[in-house]
């Protein structure tokens, strides 16, 4: 009794996986509720920080459920997520280690320019209304564009949008920011 009770047990993840496969919720819940726990202990070990290690953990699942099919059964399931977890949480950690050196503080950066001018108040103060009236889209990519100065084939990969989709929205943004300000038109060379 006790080699089939061993049997059921090392069936039971590929039952599992078939049934998820063929579209059962029950399954898929019953697959994630097995899982979720150590994938975020994982995850949480690794990065120190809460929120990273539920972002880690969510990614983990969304990619552990389009690669099912991929499943051989070679290892055992939990491993199988776990290591799917792993490739998660380092491809983030360096993604995460990326930006913080991109980082800069405003105050210590050194200015890019000879000569700073500065712009009228009320041409400051429009300026950042228009930008902020931009429709979400258009203000990402003109900020990340214009402002931090990612290309667009960053912008596209951080936003999950296509480059010429980045490039376009800059256009439009740009000129909405000019019928905007076109008042102004004249008063800063």
């Amino acid at each position: 009794m006790g080699g089939l009770a061993i049997a059921r047990e090392s069936a039971a993840p590929e039952a599992l996986v078939k049934r998820v496969l063929n579209g059962d919720p029950a399954a898929e819940r019953a697959l994630y509720d097995a899982n979720v726990d150590r994938v975020y202990r994982l995850a949480y070990r690794m990065v120190n920080d809460p929120s990273l290690a539920e972002e880690y953990t969510q990614e983990t699942f969304i990619r552990v459920f389009d690669r099912l099919g991929d499943f051989r059964g070679e290892a055992a399931l939990s491993t199988w997520i776990t290591s799917i977890a792993i490739s998660v949480v380092h491809n983030g950690m360096r993604k995460v280690k990326r930006f913080r050196e991109r980082e800069r503080d405003l105050e210590t950066a050194e200015p890019i320019a000879a000569q700073v001018r500065e712009a009228e108040p009320d041409l400051k103060v429009r300026l950042s209304r228009a930008i902020d009236d931009l429709p979400t889209g258009y203000r990402t990519v003109f900020v990340m564009h214009d402002v931090e100065g990612f290309t667009h084939e960053e912008i596209g990969t951080a936003l999950g949008i296509r480059e010429g989709t980045s490039k376009a929205q800059l256009s439009r943004a740009r000129a909405k920011l000019r019928a905007a300000l076109a008042a102004h038109e004249g008063e800063w060379a």
